[in-house]
């Protein structure tokens, strides 16, 4: 059974302090068009369950629909880190991997109902570390993998530096750690920065 990762996007989520908050209204009514419903939506790219492309933070970098979708698909593991302010190479490195090329860290209960003032943050050397075990993909449940106020965003670039492209907010409260299957692909929009995803997961077997 597939198990939805994704927050809903829904009129009031919240959004990144100045950028565009998500806004969804039927535009046109079937009453007005006599035969359809037509809805129409603006917002953030950022807002909610949404990949990052390495154009997000690096102007001479790829856009969302120029990355390989297989990277985002396949096997992950997701790793308990609730507690932790900051999570480190050293604090993953009890984790079997399982030899999954994906990791996704679940370090909240739930999404917050509001913006988060405070949110936990990868560490810069988790990037090697996650590329000596083949990782293509990190996933966390937080608007972002770096501090909210960081303008070096020194994590995204390790992460690129590195090969990993990044997913940012899963909805991981009502999951265990353990093996799953991963399906979370981005919308193809051409010249992006980002996109929503509509992340699913199935647990798997371990062998």
């Amino acid at each position: 059974m597939w198990i939805d990762i994704t927050q809903p996007m829904r009129n009031g989520m919240p959004n990144w302090p100045g950028d565009t908050p998500f806004s969804f209204e039927v535009g046109y009514t079937k009453q007005q068009t006599g035969s359809v419903n037509i809805g129409r939506m603006t917002t953030s790219l950022h807002t909610g369950t949404h990949a990052d492309a390495p154009f997000h933070f690096n102007s001479e970098a790829e856009t969302i629909e120029q990355l390989d979708v297989n990277v985002y698909i396949g096997d992950c593991v997701i790793v308990d880190c609730i507690g932790q302010e900051m999570v480190t190479a050293q604090s993953l490195a009890p984790v079997d991997f399982h030899s999954a090329k994906r990791v996704l860290l679940k370090t909240v209960e739930q999404p917050s109902a509001a913006f988060p003032e405070t949110i936990p943050v990868i560490h810069p050397n988790v990037a090697p570390f996650l590329k000596e075990r083949g990782v293509i993909l990190l996933g966390i449940d937080n608007p972002s993998v770096d501090p909210l106020d960081s303008k070096e965003v020194l994590a995204h670039h390790k992460l690129y530096e590195h090969g990993i492209h990044i997913l940012e907010g899963l909805d991981l409260g009502h999951v265990q750690q353990g093996l799953y299957e991963l399906i979370a692909l981005p919308l193809k929009i051409t010249g992006a920065d980002g996109a929503p995803v509509r992340a699913v997961i199935r647990k798997k077997l371990i062998e």
